[in-house]
């Protein structure tokens, strides 16, 4: 019933289930695609106490619900009446080639991430059993496991068929068929006997192992895909559920061996021997960096352009070496969270932190960055400091994974390579460990305000400072702001207007820090050293400075009223953007609270408007 309760909350949030084109869940979020965004209400669904975070990125809305993702996906899929991941295609707006990019992507590999996750698990356990002696490879119960671990990946092309097949809007069993065909045993044979060449209608046939391949079938399913709708318009309704099978079949699978195939083999390779040429010129370099970022992008769903890399690593090498890289990024946040829960004395913050923590070492990160660290800012930002130390040794030290799992505590057995344990694995622990004490210990050194403002875990606070309204208009809370990065607090907290006015003027004495060419955007520093970043409206750098117009210039002295920026009003909503304008104090980690200075829902320029305590 609780579920059902969410999934009620959920779809009446998202638009409905007529708004829903697609519907797919990863390990901890409800992905939803749908035809119209302008319908849904992220502000009211994030208010849902069974849902963590709302993202909209990458072209999907993304509803961030933790570790019973599965539970409240049942629950989404009952209510809608969906009977299966794919709702029946639809037009959609057109979207960046990013967005698509991981819309397609995250398609086709979330529906089969669990059992992908067990396999590599159960691969690393098996390789941990053999080093500590309590199993041989050619004992009986090693060959099942082995089996049990290896059949999704030796039949990647298969499982990759049907989930691309249904993302790109096709029969799924068709491209499932394709997939077998390159898996089949015929084939397998041809290509240990390559020494014979075999010809297709008179042109020589490269036959090539494509078990555990990634990117041919891919490339096959959207070609199939692409030639069913085709066909589909062509034939009669009496014979097209023949004939447009099997003229896909007959089209498709000769031209994947012929050209598709190998021409994705060689792209595979070239991805995997770039990646390794990138690696190789500064590995503690590309730890760093991975580490340091990795936990930015899983905020933003953009992992997923990533996961193939990892795969395709697996596939061509046999080893990848990025996917270590982020063990550090994960367990800093653990570390981060763990430091706040040592120290906070609320009880419902230590509740939260125990919570993720665990699911954090289990490789669930979004409750600990959504519901801890996040908010504090801090500690995210510890985080992943501590992220990008320990990647650096993880890297130095040329560490790489036999087998694709989600990032946690199993990742330190799918590491130990075939000869058994050596000083890459002992650099991966190293890394971890660092990571984890430096994030928590940093955490518990710096610590967070508290909500009173009365005092932070570090110490005591000292004066206070008052922002002025810099516009007229309707006051609205950072939380509610419709962009994810403001509406995180990962920029600094504060408070958003929604103007009334096309005017913006200097909420204190101080002057003009930077001010961007497009105008719509200006940073000013407060005499007591107050950073206070106004962003005029969301996604209007796109105008390129229409509508704007500056009356100060950077380093221009500034005092309480004095007009900085002239906008267009209605210009800009007639032009279908959203005027809701972050007041955002950027150094707010250097204060203990930054906190409204009235509760009332409307302000006049000049007003109060945020306090800032030391």
């Amino acid at each position: 019933m609780q579920y059902q309760e969410i999934a009620r909350d959920i779809l009446a949030q998202v638009g409905g289930r007529e708004n829903i084109v697609n519907l797919v869940h990863c390990a901890t979020r409800l992905r939803f695609k749908l035809k119209n965004g302008t319908r849904t209400n992220a502000d009211a669904l994030k208010k849902n106490p069974g849902v963590i975070m709302v993202v909209e990125s990458g072209g999907q809305f993304q509803v961030v619900i933790g570790n019973h993702v599965h539970d409240v996906y049942n629950a989404v899929c009952a209510e809608a009446g969906i009977t299966d991941e794919t709702v029946a295609a639809s037009s959609v707006g057109k979207t960046n080639l990013l967005n698509q990019l991981i819309d397609v992507i995250s398609g086709i590999f979330t529906p089969f991430l669990g059992v992908m996750a067990a396999s590599g698990i159960l691969k690393g356990l098996m390789a941990l059993a053999v080093v500590c002696g309590w199993l041989t490879q050619n004992s009986g119960t090693y060959t099942l496991w082995f089996a049990a671990s290896d059949s999704l990946f030796y039949f990647f092309p298969l499982v990759l068929g049907y989930t691309a097949g249904k993302k790109f809007g096709g029969s799924p069993f068709l491209t499932m068929a394709i997939g077998g065909a390159l898996t089949h045993p015929v084939v397998i044979q041809a290509f240990q006997a390559s020494a014979v060449t075999e010809h297709f209608l008179g042109i020589p046939i490269t036959f090539i192992n494509y078990s555990a391949s990634v990117i041919p079938i891919i490339f096959a399913a959207w070609v199939s895909c692409w030639l069913e709708k085709r066909f589909n318009q062509v034939f009669p309704s009496a014979v097209r559920n023949f004939f447009t099978p099997l003229f896909c079949l007959a089209i498709t699978v000769p031209l994947t061996f012929l050209l598709i195939g190998p021409a994705a083999i060689w792209l595979s390779q070239v991805l995997a021997q770039g990646y390794q040429a990138i690696y190789a010129f500064m590995p503690w370099l590309a730890g760093a960096v991975m580490g340091g970022i990795w936990q930015v992008c899983v905020i933003f769903g953009l992992h997923w352009g990533l996961v193939p890399l990892m795969i395709n690593n697996l596939s061509v090498l046999g080893h990848d070496t990025l996917a270590p890289l982020l063990l550090p990024a994960v367990m800093g946040q653990v570390g981060a969270t763990l430091g706040l829960l040592l120290r906070t004395r609320e009880k419902k913050m230590k509740v939260l932190a125990g919570s993720a923590v665990t699911a954090g070492i289990f490789g669930i990160t979004e409750p600990a960055v959504y519901g801890v660290t996040l908010p504090g800012r801090r500690p995210f930002i510890f985080g992943c400091i501590g992220g990008a130390v320990g990647g650096a040794i993880v890297g130095f030290c040329h560490t790489s994974v036999y087998s694709f799992g989600l990032v946690s505590v199993f990742t330190f057995a799918q590491i130990i390579p075939p000869n058994g344990v050596d000083f890459t694995v002992w650099g991966a622990i190293i890394g971890t460990a660092v990571s984890m004490v430096l994030a928590c210990v940093m955490t518990l050194v710096s610590g967070l305000p508290r909500k009173d403002g009365q005092e932070t875990i570090a110490g005591t606070v000292a004066g206070e400072n008052d922002i002025l309204a810099p516009m007229s208009g309707t006051v609205l809370a950072m939380d509610q702001v419709p962009d994810a990065t403001f509406a995180s607090g990962l920029l600094g907290q504060g408070a958003a207007i929604i103007p009334l006015t096309g005017q913006v003027i200097a909420p204190f004495h101080g002057e003009v820090a930077s001010l961007f060419q497009t105008r719509h955007a200006i940073g000013l520093l407060s005499e007591s050293g107050i950073e206070v970043l106004i962003h005029i409206g969301i996604d209007t750098v796109k105008l390129d400075g229409q509508y704007f117009i500056a009356h100060v210039k950077m380093g221009d002295k500034i005092k309480p009223g004095d007009l900085l920026i002239e906008f267009d009003r209605q210009a800009i909503l007639d032009a279908g953007y959203d005027l809701a304008t972050p007041v955002i104090i950027s150094n707010s980690e250097d204060y203990s609270a930054v906190v409204q200075a009235s509760d009332q829902h409307t302000i006049q320029g000049g007003m109060p408007f945020l306090t800032v305590t030391r």
